[in-house]
């Protein structure tokens, strides 16, 4: 195989902090290299460096023998490199075809060739296997659907090194399996592929080689003949991962309660629930399953005070709660870890000490009955929920935004655990996490859950939602399914239910 990429002692620094250190690897045609590392290790900065958003510092990059320029992303694009972020960059109300012409073609022009386009669009998805309809709208999409749109979006201009950026993360196993398919006709048309992802069986799966970043240096790799599950996150992390046991919770009393409740697709999030009834108990995790954008953040948010349904009831201890806020079902025992955590968890901008108390105004052991906080005692209070939570930071009055998302993710939890709640909503708490953070927000929930809590843990990772929960209820359109025993389903069998084909 010929080489394509070559990275040659990349290194980048955002004022004292070191993000990339003197890096170097290569990716050759026919080729699936993954990159692996803890939240902050450094991946995200590197391939930014690569796709030209960034200026490194020092170093070099080769593509196809030849040197390109650095941070210059048109230039990174025109060479043959493209990226699927995360997060997509797709205009819900348009089609596909106006999607990918907007993003390929510029709009100074006195006119767009839909014909061409859709032409060269039909020739790409039956090359690569990435169906889909250039007529339809955005909105209409699956999220597996959005992801083969971008991938047609950045092989529309004719990239031959590919950027995946954590691709699996809200997929079902079905749409995991489709996209590796899509991943291997790329390679096998000569392409070169750089994928990023915490998912370590699935990156076992689909690479040919694993590059670990730890703290910004390149750790070590991995040829596809060695790889080893253990030996990976232990590169990942520096320490060997002792990962939580599966063992079924002591169920207790009833905690939470919803009977017939009713939203409708206007108010809160855009995806309504329709006549739902669930019990949420003590001792127990009960895990929720679904593709994003079913209900479940809507879900979350009734369970947490956050929308009043339109009818139904929601009775907490067994008393109805007719005050729905978020500080009322804070005062009955509820905590919640919301789906973005940087947007609806903390306020980036305000340092580690500020979110640390955000939720603490009526706390005696820190505030005065006028809701004064006293700094000395705040001080105290967030120190200690960070070191029992292992937040790793350089100082408490620096913008939270600077932490990794792990950390972001331990403060958040452990600011809700200080305040010794009887019911947790968590929703997504481990998405984008590594290795390391994934079981350290997993052994938090099984000790709240094995003091006698109950959780309701919300995710889309269903190896995962396997390991951790003691109940499962499928969520699709809106309505919910279950619950159903852990032991008595398989994760296909889940897959199918959250796209709504089949019903146990």
């Amino acid at each position: 195989m010929h080489s394509l990429l070559e990275v040659e002692s990349i290194s980048k620094s955002f004022g004292d902090l070191t993000a990339n250190n003197d890096i170097s690897f290569s990716v050759s045609e026919g080729e699936i290299v993954a990159v692996l590392g803890e939240n902050g290790a450094g991946k995200t900065t590197l391939m930014n460096i690569i796709f030209g958003h960034y200026l490194p510092d020092s170093g070099s990059i080769k593509f196809k023998g030849e040197k390109i320029p650095v941070g210059n992303t048109r230039a990174a694009i025109n060479l043959g490199i493209g990226m699927v972020h995360q997060h997509f960059t797709l205009a819900e109300n348009l089609s596909v075809l106006e999607n990918i012409a907007i993003g390929n073609q510029s709009l100074l022009g006195f006119s767009i060739d839909f014909k061409q386009i859709e032409h060269k669009i039909t020739k790409i998805s039956g090359e690569f296997g990435l169906a889909v309809d250039p007529r339809a709208i955005i909105s209409d999409l699956s999220i597996g659907e959005k992801q083969r749109v971008e991938i047609i979006k950045t092989l529309f201009g004719d990239c031959e090194l590919v950027i995946l950026d954590e691709p699996t993360a809200s997929l079902t196993p079905q749409e995991v399996d489709q996209l590796f398919l899509i991943i291997r006709s790329m390679v096998k048309a000569g392409l070169g592929v750089i994928i990023i992802s915490h998912k370590l069986d699935e990156i076992l799966r689909i690479s040919d080689r694993i590059i670990v970043l730890r703290n910004g240096k390149l750790t070590g790799s991995m040829d596809k003949a060695n790889f080893d599950k253990s030996i990976l996150a232990e590169m990942i992390v520096g320490k060997k991962i002792e990962r939580p046991e599966k063992n079924k919770g002591k169920k207790t009393e009833k905690l939470m309660e919803l009977i017939g409740l009713n939203i409708s697709s206007n108010v809160g999030s855009p995806m309504g629930l329709s006549d739902i009834d669930f019990e949420l108990f003590g001792g127990e995790i009960h895990g929720i399953a679904g593709v994003s954008g079913n209900g479940q953040r809507t879900f979350a948010e009734v369970m947490a005070g956050h929308i009043r349904p339109d009818s139904g009831d929601l009775l907490i201890n067994g008393k109805r709660i007719k005050k729905i806020t978020p500080r009322a079902f804070m005062d009955e025992g509820v905590a919640y870890i919301p789906e973005d955590r940087t947007s609806d968890g903390v306020v980036g901008e305000l340092s580690i000490l500020d979110n640390g108390v955000l939720t603490e105004t009526k706390n005696p052991k820190i505030a005065n009955r006028f809701g004064f906080l006293n700094k000395k005692s705040s001080i105290k209070f967030v120190g200690e929920i960070c070191e029992e939570n292992d937040v790793r930071f350089q100082s408490l009055s620096q913008p939270t935004r600077l932490l990794s998302g792990g950390n972001i993710q331990k403060l958040l939890i452990g600011r809700w655990l200080k305040r010794n709640p009887e019911i947790i909503i968590a929703c997504q708490p481990t998405r984008g996490l590594d290795e390391g953070a994934i079981v350290s927000v997993q052994k938090l929930l099984l000790e709240e859950r094995d003091k006698g809590k109950a959780v309701l843990f919300i995710t889309e990772d269903l190896d995962e939602l396997l390991l951790v929960s003691d109940v499962i209820s499928i969520m699709f359109d809106g309505k919910l399914m279950g619950p159903y025993n852990y032991e008595k389903l398989e994760k296909r069998e889940i897959g199918l239910m959250m796209t709504g084909g089949c019903i146990l």
